[in-house]
């Protein structure tokens, strides 16, 4: 029988990648303090400032921000309604049962309200439907934080999400990316929020275990738009290997980020100036997000009229 190595009861969850098993309720103790020591190390924020919580209404955004109000911090969700079908629907219900249950303030943007939900934006531009996900997601997280007077945002990306990413990078040369994947992205502007991912250094099952163990009521599935991304083919070949050599991913990044990261420099893209649709910075006349709304309405408007002209007698 295992033992947990905390307290010596009963273990109920195996952490293979360090090597340990916990009861439930050291568990909980190990996976919160493992938060709380990322977030010192590497400064991320201080129980002063207010911390704004990307939520999806999935078991890592949702288990970040039960831990940061655990353990004391001023965290405020937000959740982008991204009108993908029903999916949508039961992601912002999750979310906003969870801001209740917890006495826990939610800021919530339907993206239909304006007429640019993800689907919308990707069938009238031929982009993939994550591409134009990821532009809408970037444009309203730094926007609102902005907006609500934000200094930070903090995402849930774990382990198995930066792992894959950085194998992607990797894969690809992709340097400028390399450059700037660290679990602190220091705002360049003061309309830019500082980003940061306290969970970069947790897997996706250990988030999985704390979010039952707490009892968090979170979107089982994936988003539909996500199958087929290479990022679940990178995430499945990491898999294996970690399967046969516990602590690899962990290694993986960690030591990424102590001796590869320093070898790749960010370009320098100059001073951003204001966007001449939302007046967000940018390094063009608009943002990429103006730019995707405004190739958007463009093609919409002789959809609309053809449709129209359809239906008359």
């Amino acid at each position: 029988m295992m033992k947990c190595k905390r307290c010596r009861a009963k273990a109920e969850v195996q952490v293979r990648q360090h090597n340990a098993a916990f009861c439930r309720t050291c568990f909980i103790f190990f996976f919160q303090r493992q938060v709380q020591r990322t977030v010192e190390k590497y400064r991320m924020f201080t129980p002063a400032d207010d911390v704004l919580v990307a939520v999806s209404g999935g078991k890592d955004s949702l288990a970040l921000w039960d831990v940061l109000l655990a353990l004391g911090y001023r965290a405020t969700g937000l959740h982008l309604g991204l009108g993908i079908g029903d999916y949508s629907g039961r992601s912002t219900a999750k979310s906003e049962a969870f801001a209740q249950h917890r006495g826990a303030r939610l800021i919530t943007v339907n993206l239909e309200d304006d007429g640019h939900a993800v689907p919308t934006l990707a069938r009238f531009t031929n982009r993939a439907a994550c591409a134009a996900c990821g532009t809408a997601k970037r444009h309203h997280f730094d926007r609102i934080a902005y907006e609500h007077g934000f200094a930070v945002l903090a995402t849930g990306h774990n382990l198995d999400d930066e792992a894959a990413r950085l194998l992607g990078n990797l894969l690809h040369w992709q340097t400028h990316h390399l450059a700037k994947q660290h679990p602190v992205l220091e705002a360049t502007h003061e309309r830019f929020a500082r980003k940061v991912k306290p969970l970069f250094r947790i897997t996706e099952y250990e988030a999985a275990v704390y979010a039952f163990v707490r009892g968090i009521d979170y979107v089982l599935e994936e988003c539909p738009n996500s199958a087929g991304a290479s990022q679940l083919t990178y995430k499945d070949a990491l898999n294996r290997i970690e399967a046969a050599m516990p602590g690899t991913k962990l290694t993986f990044v960690q030591e990424f980020l102590r001796a590869g990261r320093p070898n790749f420099e960010t370009d320098d893209a100059g001073a951003p100036q204001s966007c001449e649709g939302c007046g967000m910075p940018a390094f063009a006349a608009r943002c990429s997000y103006c730019r995707l709304v405004q190739e958007v309405d463009a093609k919409r408007r002789p959809d609309r009229a053809a449709r129209l002209a359809g239906a008359q007698p």
